[in-house]
């Protein structure tokens, strides 16, 4: 008789440690980091996952476990998943991987999740500057909602997704993404000069052996030592998906990946329950253990169809998706601008960034008028379902963007 439901595939136990975990379970993008399971065309299955930390921030309130985070370990990924056709071929360089997300929710029994800020001496954030203490708050579940005891007065519902989900790269990708970080990491920005926010952050997270885990691969061997010195960090997305916390990639979406080897190798994590666009706390969406029920699709030399003459080689074709039918609606929203001048006064040139910091440092001191301390704010608008825009990229010298925020969330709208 035929199982019914999902096949597992990735199963992980929240009692172990990450590198303890049955199959292994990675945090670097390699070509030859091998797959732990084979998945068929059509075929629903489900990976379980560890939150980005693995577990290393407790229930606790307490900041002490995000102030001394180690960053060299993030993200913890299950997979590589390798996948084939009805007939057993599987997915091949040039091929696009439709990725659609049939189900996801955090994991049983640990329905729970945190939001942080992390320290200006360990990685800091988007306004490292102004907030650079290590904050957090912790966030339970109630079905489709959210409430934390540190924010209170606040309930949203979530829309759950993964920060991460990503093909592995070929080898000639892996080159370029390390020659092109390696070279903006030793020359720094071309054109315009370093803003504040950056202090001790890296412009780039280049390959690391320190808290490397590269699944089957075994720690300490020579093929490791030389595969963690190549290995790229999970930290940026990249052509290949990764990190690019979309929170609208959700239940109901499809994801167009490029396949850049053998089998495409698929791999995710980074469990969100919800986040803000911008997710701009950097530790800053509800970070959860969760799973996900996936189909895959393979489209056959998919990758060209996206190329023109002028456009791009196949290394540099980026993913597209469909966003799902399910999501919160809001009807009411507190909307905040902010253009390319920053807090001193000083004008930039259409810089989008410098606009969305001051939409989000407006909302903050509007919000920070009806009770929650600045760091509260900072942390919900890193979280809560808000809205960011480029609104306006063309009329010099000013980019405009915008933050909405559903005013439902709030037990009392917050209007002066």
């Amino acid at each position: 008789m035929n199982s019914i439901g999902p096949r597992l595939v990735v199963e992980v136990d929240l009692k172990k440690k990450p590198w303890e975990q049955n199959p292994p379970l990675h945090n670097r993008w390699h070509p030859e980091i091998p797959p732990v399971a084979e998945v068929r065309v059509g075929e629903v299955f489900r990976i379980e996952m560890v939150d980005f930390r693995g577990g290393g921030i407790t229930q606790e309130y307490t900041a002490e476990d995000i102030k001394h985070a180690d960053q060299s370990v993030v993200h913890y990924l299950s997979g590589p998943i390798k996948v084939v056709d009805t007939d057993g071929k599987p997915a091949e360089p040039g091929d696009l991987l439709a990725v659609e997300i049939c189900n996801l929710g955090p994991l049983p029994g640990d329905e729970w999740g945190f939001t942080a800020i992390f320290d200006r001496d360990n990685g800091g954030g988007f306004l490292t500057d102004h907030f650079p203490c290590a904050t957090k708050a912790i966030w339970y579940f109630e079905g489709i909602y959210a409430y934390s005891p540190h924010i209170p007065g606040v309930r949203f519902p979530g829309l759950v997704h993964p920060g991460i989900i990503g093909t592995a790269p070929s080898k000639e990708l892996l080159n370029i993404w390390n020659e092109r970080e390696r070279k903006l990491e030793e020359t720094g920005p071309q054109s315009l000069k370093l803003c504040e926010v950056l202090h001790s952050r890296p412009l780039a997270n280049l390959p690391s052996t320190k808290g490397c885990i590269l699944g089957k691969i075994q720690d300490g061997t020579p093929e490791w030592n030389r595969i963690a010195n190549e290995a790229a960090r999970t930290i940026p997305g990249r052509e290949n998906g990764g990190n690019c916390d979309i929170k609208n990639l959700s239940r109901g979406s499809k994801i167009y990946l490029p396949v850049f080897v053998e089998g495409a190798n698929l791999s995710t994590g980074d469990m969100h329950f919800s986040q803000g666009d911008g997710e701009v706390a950097f530790c800053g969406a509800i970070e959860m253990s969760g799973f996900l029920e996936l189909k895959c699709e393979i489209i056959r030399n998919g990758m060209k169809e996206y190329l023109t003459p002028m456009g791009p080689t196949l290394l540099h074709v980026n993913p597209i998706f469909e966003i799902g039918p399910m999501e919160p609606r809001f009807s009411e929203w507190l909307v905040f601008e902010g253009i390319s001048v920053d807090e001193s006064g000083q004008q930039h040139y259409l810089d989008a960034s410098v606009a969305y910091k001051r939409a989000v440092l407006s909302a903050i001191d509007y919000l920070s008028k009806f009770g929650y301390t600045k760091e509260q704010v900072y942390l919900l608008l890193s979280c809560c379902p808000c809205e960011g825009r480029i609104s306006g990229i063309v009329d010099a010298p000013n980019a405009v963007a915008t933050l909405a925020i559903p005013t439902a969330i709030f037990d009392q709208i917050p209007v002066l």
